[in-house]
């Protein structure tokens, strides 16, 4: 029983900890090229929720989003918030969004430590994930 009873108390823990291993630094990588595109920082604000930021931008470090709509538009992508109102929902991230500068648009985004390290990114039209792909982050 005591056993069982501090199971259940480290299972919090666990989860935490899975979810904190997505917290850092990671380096974008194009999918056509396989080159390296810029340097997100993914946090947890005072909010409780986990956002992404644009800290390096390897080919142009000046280049604006012009096209993304609304507050984001001809703005600097170096230090845009990417990713947003993300919630912890087990060992992943969820509930958020992902913006991507190069088309402006935005996708619901689910994010997952893979085994191998990698960081997994579903980014998808739909909420189930149905409608999407996957892109692969790595640490810098």
């Amino acid at each position: 029983m005591k056993y069982l009873f501090l199971t259940f108390l480290l299972c919090p823990f666990v989860a935490f900890s899975q979810v904190n291993n997505i917290v850092g630094s990671w380096k974008t990588i194009d999918d056509k090229t396989g080159e390296a595109k810029s340097i997100v920082r993914i946090y947890k604000d005072t909010d409780g929720k986990y956002y992404g930021k644009v800290e390096t931008l390897f080919q142009d470090p000046d280049k604006k989003c012009d096209k993304c709509k609304g507050e984001n538009k001809d703005k600097p992508i170096l230090g845009m918030v990417i990713i947003t109102d993300m919630k912890e929902k087990g060992d992943k991230l969820d509930g958020g969004f992902i913006l991507d500068p190069a088309s402006g648009d935005k996708y619901y985004v689910t994010i997952s430590r893979e085994k191998d390290g990698k960081l997994k990114l579903r980014g998808s039209l739909d909420k189930l994930g149905m409608l999407g792909r996957n892109q692969f982050w790595v640490k810098p």
